[in-house]
């Protein structure tokens, strides 16, 4: 039997009089890839958001490996093991590759070459450009980055949201080879995708999101058979 990783139970987001998230509740099991699914305001990113401690929430609880981490700040929640992989990738473009890699380990204080040779492995093209300046690297490149340096946290739990946003198809393909690689390696993932058809196809289980509201629950393969989500997000 697997080890629950995250709890949210009941959790409420407010932005002002805007409620974004209204009461959702949701596991995600050690091992797994769980994917958040829906339109653009549906209150996936609020939700990565706070559970990371970039966000407070209004109501509710996030407990991780047993602990309440509700409203703790990020540092203290990337110690824990939860790192996000932010929405448009964030990388420090005048900083190299290398560099930016490093700053993901911040708050280590061991050695990084095992960790650094496991995300060169992941992304032989950062090594290539290892002394390369991020902002001069493609599209693709830059989510590679954005990804490996979230990995130098050595997360339990890796959040990332959108990360096939504006990439051409074939790179999209590479992101989520490498996304099935990182948690065969062990490492627990929770996604938020508009790609739903590709997130679907590699999660262990999906959600809908609905105006702030979870309103469909399944396996991947379950949720790419249903009919409403077909209609909704999959063009189909």
């Amino acid at each position: 039997m697997s080890e629950t990783i995250l709890k949210i139970e009941d959790l409420q987001v407010h932005y002002g009089g805007i409620e974004a998230v209204k009461g959702i509740s949701f596991d995600v099991q050690e091992g797994q890839i769980v994917t958040l699914i829906g339109s653009n305001g549906a209150g996936k990113s609020s939700t990565l958001r706070t559970i990371s401690g970039l966000v407070k929430p209004s109501g509710g609880k996030i407990t991780f490996h047993g602990e309440d981490i509700t409203g703790k700040d990020p540092t203290q929640i990337v110690t824990q093991g939860v790192t996000l992989v932010p929405e448009g990738r964030r990388i420090f473009p005048d900083m190299t590759v290398l560099e930016n890699l490093k700053i993901g380990a911040y708050l280590r204080k061991d050695d990084l070459s095992e960790d650094l040779e496991w995300v060169y492995s992941l992304f032989p093209r950062l090594k290539e450009r290892s002394w390369q300046a991020g902002g001069t690297l493609s599209g693709g490149e830059q989510q590679m980055l954005a990804v490996g340096r979230a990995l130098m946290s050595r997360p339990k739990l890796l959040m990332m949201d959108e990360p096939s946003l504006g990439l051409a198809p074939l790179v999209v393909r590479d992101i989520f080879s490498i996304i099935q690689e990182i948690n065969k390696q062990g490492v627990t993932i929770l996604l938020i995708e508009q790609n739903a058809n590709m997130a679907l196809k590699i999660a262990d289980v999906g959600y809908v999101l609905e105006t702030g509201r979870i309103t469909l629950t399944g396996s991947g393969e379950e949720l790419l058979t249903n009919d409403a989500v077909r209609a909704a997000y999959l063009g189909a």
